[in-house]
């Protein structure tokens, strides 16, 4: 599988039979929609198609079926893919760690992880912040009952990772990552605010 487009098809039918069924948190959102988000921007930020293959499979290890789906990813896309979709999973074991533990540890590796691969992490907490943000304007606080760390630790994760990443690299991406985290917070300002005020 070679030829660019069957190889980013043949990712996307890997995706869609090991997502199938799956939904965003608290969505009816197939979480597949996600996958090709992230996969365009990846594509639209000049990473190469192999990238664009990692990102529609970037949580296929850390949500369905850890070290084995990582090995089979290996076995039809070869291993540069694979190492890629290890770098981006916070875990790859069952049961998971405790959610906090699971990010600082996944913070505390992204200086070490490739500019190939941090790519790929900046577009999926890009896509995040911009759905997070849409949900946030439409729901306002209960947004955060969706995620494990809550307001504080869900923001206090994202501005982590986007601080690491411009820390230890460069790329255009930040920038439109950092302009989101931005704009979440501010609405989250100004509509706490206007709840006090109430």
């Amino acid at each position: 599988m070679n030829n660019s487009p069957s190889l980013i098809a043949g990712a996307f039918s890997f995706a869609e039979q090991l997502h199938r069924g799956q939904c965003r948190k608290s969505t009816d959102i197939p979480y597949l929609y996600h996958l090709l988000a992230v996969a365009a921007l990846v594509g639209e930020y000049g990473g190469t198609p192999r990238q664009v293959v990692a990102a529609l499979l970037h949580d296929a290890a850390e949500d369905q079926g850890g070290e084995d789906t990582l090995r089979a990813i290996e076995t039809h896309f070869g291993k540069d893919v694979a190492a890629w979709v290890r770098a981006c999973s916070d875990c790859t074991s069952t049961p998971k760690p405790p959610w906090r533990e699971r990010k600082e540890a996944f913070i505390e590796r992204i200086p070490q992880i490739p500019a190939s691969a941090k790519l790929i992490v900046a577009a999926d907490k890009l896509h995040n912040v911009r759905s997070m943000l849409r949900d946030y304007r439409q729901q306002g606080e209960p947004l955060w009952n969706r995620f494990n760390g809550g307001r504080t630790g869900t923001l206090w994760y994202y501005e982590s990772v986007a601080k690491t990443l411009a820390e230890t690299w460069e790329h255009p991406i930040l920038d439109e990552l950092q302009d989101a985290l931005e704009r979440l917070h501010t609405l989250v300002i100004e509509t706490t605010r206007r709840a006090r005020i109430r």
